[in-house]
């Protein structure tokens, strides 16, 4: 359970001080008060980096030389766990990052798993039927939480798979010759199949998950199941390894026309189905949002059933979305949590049902001073 944040020039919070207890705790306040900012602090927390911005520089408030934000969490039975990240300006655009754990500095790739989060926000009712980078990015970060060592493998392969298609537009323009390619190909091997290996293995277990929550959601609208799309499929007995490999031999002379890297897991892509039909081609714009509710409590299940511990649930303004039913269902989940955060332009949007065990906690812009948050425990 988180027990506590306190940020420090993030976004526009010039310092907010927080304590929290178990259960639901409803964040309020008009549009771009700082409510998805208090949920991107705890994302930052958790995966070192944000759900909403690749560019860590525009985390820090326009009148700080850096951002800060700090957490604590505590478990029964469990040391409590300090996590705190620092990002300085460097340049316009540009930033430095220090992570820390329990006061002892640490790679972002090295948080999976130590605060646990599901994030639902707006941009991801567009999971089913958006672009394919949405959904490789809701399985890795999935991922990196079941499997400690994915989140350094996917960065190895992003590192290796720029480096070579730098390699491949200079062989295109004949600044380079392709013999040059064989030790970036035998890293991009490496690192693309511990990529494939993970993802492969995450949608195996989120399989099952996925078709009763979605059962639970609305039984009536058929079975829905997800597949993982590769363009590397290995052969009957053949590694994802060999697999690669040989479809790296296969596009050779495509890539060095093209300039750049044609397979590997940054090509690949997921495929949601209702009784075998593709949800993104014929699907309701109701029946994708109800599975969309299902993919998030099918990602609670799947990190709950790793040690028995439900991980902390982020809700950004997604009630609006959802009808009353949906809504009822959530509400449901929420209330079985040990602790989730839920956003809301105004409180008279949530489910009264939520409102009687939730926590208030208003959010005050303030442009000049900073936002603040006013509720039962905020400093």
């Amino acid at each position: 359970m988180l027990t506590s944040i306190s940020l420090a020039g993030f976004r526009g919070y010039a310092s907010l001080a927080a304590t929290f207890g178990p259960g639901a705790h409803l964040v309020w306040g008009p549009n771009a008060a700082g409510k998805t900012s208090l949920l991107e602090a705890l994302v930052v927390c958790a995966r070192g980096s944000s759900h909403r911005t690749p560019t860590d520089a525009e985390l820090i408030r326009w009148d700080a030389p850096f951002a800060r934000v700090d957490t604590r969490r505590e478990l029964p039975g469990v040391d409590p766990l300090e996590l705190d990240v620092t990002l300085v300006r460097d340049g316009p655009a540009g930033g430095r990052k220090r992570i820390r754990v329990n006061g002892v500095p640490r790679r972002a790739t090295a948080l999976g798993g130590l605060l646990r989060v599901v994030v639902f926000a707006p941009e991801e009712m567009l999971l089913v039927a958006g672009p394919p980078a949405l959904r490789r990015g809701m399985l890795d970060a999935l991922a990196a939480q079941r499997i400690p060592a994915h989140a350094a493998d996917l960065a190895a392969y992003g590192r290796v798979l720029a480096q070579r298609n730098a390699l491949l537009r200079a062989i295109r323009e004949e600044h380079s010759t392709r013999d040059q390619l064989f030790p970036w190909d035998a890293k991009l091997v490496e690192s693309g199949a511990a990529v494939l290996d993970a993802r492969h293995r995450v949608i195996a277990e989120l399989s099952g998950p996925l078709v009763a929550a979605h059962a639970e959601i609305a039984s009536d609208e058929g079975s829905l199941t997800v597949t993982y799309e590769s363009n590397v499929v290995p052969t009957t007995g053949e590694s994802s390894r060999a697999a690669l490999a040989r479809r790296l031999a296969e596009t050779a002379d495509k890539e060095a026309w093209n300039g750049t890297t044609l397979v590997g897991p940054h090509r690949d892509d997921l495929a949601f189905r209702l009784d075998g039909r593709d949800l993104a081609t014929f699907a309701s714009r109701g029946q994708q949002r109800t599975a969309i509710l299902a993919i998030k409590l099918a990602e609670l299940d799947l990190l709950t059933a790793h040690d028995g511990r439900p991980p902390l649930l982020l809700l950004d303004d997604v009630f609006s979305e959802l009808d009353p039913a949906r809504r009822s269902h959530l509400v449901r989940r929420i209330a079985g949590l040990p602790q989730a955060f839920v956003t809301t332009t105004t409180l008279d949007d949530v489910d009264p049902a939520l409102r009687a065990i939730g926590a208030a906690w208003e959010v005050v812009p303030d442009a000049a001073l900073g936002a603040r948050l006013v509720g039962p425990r905020a400093g």
